[in-house]
């Protein structure tokens, strides 16, 4: 496993934000935070500060820009719930999102195929 990334909901949000804008001055970035979350300026530039601590952001002459990916984050969010809540066992995660749902035979084929290409690795 990666480096492992740890979020809150809070960092994630404005990360979202951030990699739609990205680069984007911190003046905007509060704007944004206001429109779409309903933040004040000091909290946005609180979980700033945070992200550029942690080092998922960068934040130079007022311009921020994620230095992580969306993939690389959504990535380690689902490692974490795989950890915290299926004891790592992917069959329990699966078998959990799937109770009392149906899965449509197109869904069950792309699950298939990604089963299989991920069993034999991806150049493989």
């Amino acid at each position: 496993m990666e480096n492992a990334i740890a979020l809150s909901n809070a960092d994630y949000c404005l990360l979202d934000i951030i990699w739609e804008a990205q680069p984007v001055a911190s003046p905007e970035l509060c704007r944004l935070a206001e429109q779409k979350l309903g933040w004040k300026r000091t909290t946005t530039y609180t979980v700033i500060k945070r992200l550029c601590l942690k080092g998922y952001l960068k934040s130079e002459d007022t311009i921020v820009t994620a230095s992580i990916g969306r993939e690389q984050a959504r990535r380690a969010e689902g490692e974490q719930v795989l950890r915290r809540s299926f004891g790592g066992s992917l069959p329990k995660f699966v078998a959990a999102f799937l109770e009392g749902g149906t899965v449509s035979d197109a869904e069950a084929r792309e699950l298939a195929r990604l089963l299989e290409e991920y069993r034999w690795g991806r150049d493989g």
